[in-house]
Protein backbone atom coordinates (compact mmCIF):
# COMPACT_ATOMS: atom_id res chain seq x y z
CA UNK A 1 0.00 0.00 0.00
CA UNK A 2 1.33 3.36 -1.03
CA UNK A 3 1.17 6.46 1.52
CA UNK A 4 1.53 9.98 0.43
CA UNK A 5 4.43 11.94 2.26
CA UNK A 6 1.61 14.26 4.32
CA UNK A 7 -0.28 11.26 5.20
CA UNK A 8 2.94 9.73 6.83
CA UNK A 9 4.08 12.97 8.48
CA UNK A 10 0.53 12.99 9.99
CA UNK A 11 0.98 9.51 11.13
CA UNK A 12 4.32 10.11 12.12
CA UNK A 13 3.16 13.28 14.56
CA UNK A 14 1.44 11.14 17.28
CA UNK A 15 4.69 9.08 17.93
CA UNK A 16 6.89 11.86 18.18
CA UNK A 17 4.55 13.94 20.82
CA UNK A 18 4.49 10.46 22.38
CA UNK A 19 8.31 10.00 21.95
CA UNK A 20 8.84 13.51 23.25
CA UNK A 21 6.41 13.19 26.13
CA UNK A 22 8.41 9.76 27.35
CA UNK A 23 11.49 11.27 26.92
CA UNK A 24 11.03 14.64 28.72
CA UNK A 25 8.78 12.63 31.70
CA UNK A 26 10.84 12.79 35.44
CA UNK A 27 13.55 10.11 36.29
CA UNK A 28 14.87 9.67 38.93
CA UNK A 29 18.16 8.75 37.20
CA UNK A 30 18.23 11.62 35.37
CA UNK A 31 17.04 14.06 37.66
CA UNK A 32 18.54 13.00 41.26
CA UNK A 33 22.13 12.04 43.15
CA UNK A 34 21.96 9.47 45.41
CA UNK A 35 24.21 11.27 48.23
CA UNK A 36 24.57 9.10 51.32
CA UNK A 37 23.22 5.28 52.70
CA UNK A 38 26.10 3.07 51.19
CA UNK A 39 22.91 1.29 49.14
CA UNK A 40 20.58 1.41 50.77
CA UNK A 41 18.63 3.85 48.55
CA UNK A 42 17.22 2.75 45.13
CA UNK A 43 16.64 3.86 42.32
CA UNK A 44 14.11 1.29 40.84
CA UNK A 45 11.44 0.41 37.77
CA UNK A 46 14.08 1.90 35.20
CA UNK A 47 14.07 5.59 37.16
CA UNK A 48 10.30 5.53 37.73
CA UNK A 49 11.30 4.70 41.69
CA UNK A 50 13.19 5.58 44.25
CA UNK A 51 13.58 4.33 48.06
CA UNK A 52 15.39 5.35 51.07
CA UNK A 53 15.83 2.86 54.32
CA UNK A 54 17.09 3.63 57.55
CA UNK A 55 18.56 0.90 59.82
CA UNK A 56 20.64 1.02 63.44
CA UNK A 57 23.74 2.17 61.42
CA UNK A 58 23.02 4.34 58.48
CA UNK A 59 19.74 6.19 57.22
CA UNK A 60 20.06 7.52 53.25
CA UNK A 61 19.23 10.49 51.29
CA UNK A 62 19.10 12.12 47.84
CA UNK A 63 19.50 15.73 46.37
CA UNK A 64 18.81 17.29 42.56
CA UNK A 65 21.23 17.71 40.87
CA UNK A 66 19.59 21.06 39.25
CA UNK A 67 19.55 24.02 41.66
CA UNK A 68 16.42 26.14 41.01
CA UNK A 69 15.65 29.53 42.09
CA UNK A 70 11.90 29.51 42.24
CA UNK A 71 9.43 26.84 41.11
CA UNK A 72 6.67 24.51 41.47
CA UNK A 73 7.85 21.39 42.68
CA UNK A 74 5.94 18.62 42.84
CA UNK A 75 6.65 14.68 44.73
CA UNK A 76 4.40 11.79 45.56
CA UNK A 77 5.61 10.35 48.87
CA UNK A 78 4.97 6.67 50.84
CA UNK A 79 5.78 7.33 54.24
CA UNK A 80 7.19 4.47 56.36
CA UNK A 81 4.50 2.43 57.94
CA UNK A 82 3.75 0.27 60.91
CA UNK A 83 5.62 1.61 64.00
CA UNK A 84 7.77 4.56 62.64
CA UNK A 85 8.46 5.98 66.19
CA UNK A 86 11.75 7.83 66.16
CA UNK A 87 12.29 8.29 62.23
CA UNK A 88 12.33 11.07 60.07
CA UNK A 89 11.77 11.61 56.76
CA UNK A 90 12.79 15.22 55.37
CA UNK A 91 11.73 16.54 51.97
CA UNK A 92 12.72 20.32 51.48
CA UNK A 93 14.76 22.84 49.10
CA UNK A 94 18.34 24.06 50.50
CA UNK A 95 20.40 26.49 49.22
CA UNK A 96 23.96 26.18 51.44
CA UNK A 97 26.44 28.05 53.68
CA UNK A 98 25.47 29.82 57.21
CA UNK A 99 22.74 32.35 55.54
CA UNK A 100 21.21 29.55 54.00
CA UNK A 101 17.41 29.28 52.39
CA UNK A 102 15.45 26.47 52.82
CA UNK A 103 11.70 25.26 53.04
CA UNK A 104 11.26 22.04 54.49
CA UNK A 105 8.46 19.18 54.86
CA UNK A 106 9.58 17.01 57.63
CA UNK A 107 7.36 13.99 58.58
CA UNK A 108 7.73 12.82 62.40
CA UNK A 109 7.33 8.99 62.91
CA UNK A 110 5.26 7.57 65.47
CA UNK A 111 3.99 4.51 66.81
CA UNK A 112 1.71 2.46 65.07
CA UNK A 113 -1.83 3.89 64.88
CA UNK A 114 -0.75 7.54 65.69
CA UNK A 115 -1.05 9.95 63.06
CA UNK A 116 2.37 11.16 61.72
CA UNK A 117 3.20 14.99 62.12
CA UNK A 118 3.82 16.81 59.22
CA UNK A 119 6.24 19.50 60.56
CA UNK A 120 6.87 22.81 58.33
CA UNK A 121 9.83 25.54 58.34
CA UNK A 122 11.00 28.47 56.24
CA UNK A 123 14.55 29.43 56.33
CA UNK A 124 15.61 32.80 55.09
CA UNK A 125 19.13 34.46 55.55
CA UNK A 126 20.12 31.68 58.08
CA UNK A 127 16.87 32.76 60.41
CA UNK A 128 14.26 29.81 60.78
CA UNK A 129 11.95 29.54 63.69
CA UNK A 130 8.69 29.23 61.79
CA UNK A 131 7.49 26.17 62.39
CA UNK A 132 3.86 24.67 62.01
CA UNK A 133 2.65 21.77 62.46
CA UNK A 134 -0.16 19.49 61.30
CA UNK A 135 -1.37 16.64 61.53
CA UNK A 136 -2.97 14.54 57.88
CA UNK A 137 -6.67 13.70 57.12
CA UNK A 138 -5.44 10.58 55.59
CA UNK A 139 -3.05 7.74 56.53
CA UNK A 140 0.25 8.81 54.77
CA UNK A 141 1.65 5.02 55.12
CA UNK A 142 -0.89 3.38 52.77
CA UNK A 143 -0.80 4.97 49.44
CA UNK A 144 1.45 8.19 47.63
CA UNK A 145 0.41 11.37 48.02
CA UNK A 146 1.48 14.51 46.53
CA UNK A 147 3.14 17.08 48.31
CA UNK A 148 4.68 20.28 46.68
CA UNK A 149 5.84 23.90 47.40
CA UNK A 150 5.10 26.62 45.26
CA UNK A 151 7.78 28.97 45.35
CA UNK A 152 7.89 32.43 43.81
CA UNK A 153 8.88 36.34 44.66
CA UNK A 154 5.55 36.57 46.22
CA UNK A 155 5.02 33.50 48.53
CA UNK A 156 5.76 30.27 49.50
CA UNK A 157 2.49 27.51 49.45
CA UNK A 158 2.59 24.10 50.88
CA UNK A 159 0.47 22.12 49.68
CA UNK A 160 -1.04 18.42 49.84
CA UNK A 161 -2.86 16.64 47.16
CA UNK A 162 -3.60 20.26 45.76
CA UNK A 163 -4.64 21.36 49.25
CA UNK A 164 -3.00 24.48 50.49
CA UNK A 165 -1.82 23.87 54.41
CA UNK A 166 0.09 26.60 54.93
CA UNK A 167 1.54 30.33 52.89
CA UNK A 168 4.66 32.56 53.92
CA UNK A 169 4.31 35.70 51.81
CA UNK A 170 7.34 37.81 51.28
CA UNK A 171 7.24 40.23 54.13
CA UNK A 172 9.79 42.52 53.33
CA UNK A 173 7.54 45.15 53.64
CA UNK A 174 8.25 44.80 57.21
CA UNK A 175 11.43 43.65 57.47
CA UNK A 176 11.45 40.22 57.58
CA UNK A 177 14.17 38.56 55.26
CA UNK A 178 12.34 36.37 52.05
CA UNK A 179 14.32 33.88 50.17
CA UNK A 180 14.37 34.96 47.19
CA UNK A 181 18.29 35.31 45.81
CA UNK A 182 19.90 32.13 46.55
CA UNK A 183 19.37 28.98 44.07
CA UNK A 184 17.82 25.57 46.51
CA UNK A 185 18.20 21.88 45.19
CA UNK A 186 15.09 19.40 46.53
CA UNK A 187 16.81 17.12 49.03
CA UNK A 188 15.17 14.27 50.87
CA UNK A 189 16.64 11.75 53.58
CA UNK A 190 15.30 9.27 55.81
CA UNK A 191 17.06 9.29 59.16
CA UNK A 192 16.97 8.44 63.16
CA UNK A 193 16.04 10.94 65.52
CA UNK A 194 14.50 9.36 68.26
CA UNK A 195 16.28 12.08 70.60
CA UNK A 196 13.77 14.75 69.88
CA UNK A 197 11.25 13.13 66.78
CA UNK A 198 8.40 11.45 68.48
CA UNK A 199 6.88 13.15 71.76
CA UNK A 200 9.99 14.99 72.50
CA UNK A 201 12.45 12.38 72.15
CA UNK A 202 10.11 9.94 74.81
CA UNK A 203 9.67 7.08 72.48
CA UNK A 204 12.72 5.92 71.02
CA UNK A 205 13.00 3.75 67.59
CA UNK A 206 12.12 0.16 67.74
CA UNK A 207 15.13 -1.68 65.54
CA UNK A 208 13.35 -4.79 65.29
CA UNK A 209 11.27 -3.59 62.16
CA UNK A 210 14.13 -2.49 60.28
CA UNK A 211 14.56 -1.53 57.30
CA UNK A 212 12.13 1.08 58.08
CA UNK A 213 11.69 2.50 54.18
CA UNK A 214 10.02 5.41 52.31
CA UNK A 215 9.29 5.28 48.55
CA UNK A 216 9.48 8.15 45.90
CA UNK A 217 7.62 8.60 42.25
CA UNK A 218 6.09 11.11 40.17
CA UNK A 219 8.53 13.81 40.74
CA UNK A 220 7.58 17.39 38.69
CA UNK A 221 9.27 20.62 38.56
CA UNK A 222 8.10 23.74 36.96
CA UNK A 223 11.11 25.46 37.76
CA UNK A 224 13.73 27.93 36.92
CA UNK A 225 16.61 25.90 36.56
CA UNK A 226 19.73 28.12 38.24
CA UNK A 227 23.23 27.65 36.08
CA UNK A 228 26.46 29.49 35.77
CA UNK A 229 24.81 32.28 37.54
CA UNK A 230 21.05 33.01 35.88
CA UNK A 231 18.16 31.11 35.70
CA UNK A 232 16.07 29.80 32.91
CA UNK A 233 12.35 28.92 33.22
CA UNK A 234 10.09 26.37 31.82
CA UNK A 235 7.07 28.02 32.68
CA UNK A 236 6.18 31.52 34.46
CA UNK A 237 2.36 30.54 35.08
CA UNK A 238 3.44 30.08 38.52
CA UNK A 239 5.29 33.28 39.09
CA UNK A 240 2.68 35.10 40.46
CA UNK A 241 0.26 32.46 41.27
CA UNK A 242 -1.43 33.14 44.78
CA UNK A 243 -4.36 31.04 46.34
CA UNK A 244 -7.92 31.98 45.23
CA UNK A 245 -11.06 31.94 47.03
CA UNK A 246 -11.76 28.45 47.32
CA UNK A 247 -7.91 27.08 48.29
CA UNK A 248 -8.26 29.95 50.67
CA UNK A 249 -11.49 28.59 51.94
CA UNK A 250 -9.38 25.14 51.96
CA UNK A 251 -6.25 26.70 53.46
CA UNK A 252 -8.82 27.74 56.61
CA UNK A 253 -10.41 24.29 56.82
CA UNK A 254 -6.75 22.50 57.70
CA UNK A 255 -5.65 24.82 59.84
CA UNK A 256 -9.14 24.82 61.83
CA UNK A 257 -9.33 20.69 61.80
CA UNK A 258 -5.63 19.51 61.76
CA UNK A 259 -3.28 22.51 62.63
CA UNK A 260 -1.64 21.25 65.55
CA UNK A 261 1.39 24.08 66.02
CA UNK A 262 2.15 28.00 64.87
CA UNK A 263 4.61 29.55 65.98
CA UNK A 264 2.72 32.80 64.93
CA UNK A 265 0.07 31.75 67.88
CA UNK A 266 2.65 30.56 70.38
CA UNK A 267 2.42 33.46 72.85
CA UNK A 268 4.98 31.84 75.54
CA UNK A 269 7.69 31.92 73.40
CA UNK A 270 6.86 35.33 72.01
CA UNK A 271 5.45 37.21 75.03
CA UNK A 272 6.95 40.38 73.77
CA UNK A 273 4.76 40.00 70.38
CA UNK A 274 4.50 38.05 67.69
CA UNK A 275 7.03 38.11 64.45
CA UNK A 276 6.31 40.95 62.26
CA UNK A 277 5.54 38.74 59.18
CA UNK A 278 2.93 36.37 61.49
CA UNK A 279 0.38 39.57 60.74
CA UNK A 280 0.70 38.90 56.81
CA UNK A 281 0.94 35.44 56.96
CA UNK A 282 -2.73 34.84 58.59
CA UNK A 283 -5.37 32.92 57.10
CA UNK A 284 -8.32 35.32 59.10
Amino acid sequence: MMVSSSSLVALLIPVLIISFMQTSAANFYQDFDVTWGDGRAKILNNGELLTLSLDKISGSGFQSKNEYLFGKIDMQLKLVPGNSAGTVTAYYLSSQGPTHDEIDFEFLGNLSGDPYILHTNVFSQGKGNREQQFYLWFDPTADFHTYSILWNPQRIIFSVDDTPIREFKNSESVGVSYPKNQAMRIYSSLWNADDWATRGGLVKTDWSHVPFTASYRNFNAQACVWSSGSSSCNSNSWLNEEMDVTSQERLKWVHKNYMIYNYCADSKRFPQGYPPECALNTTS
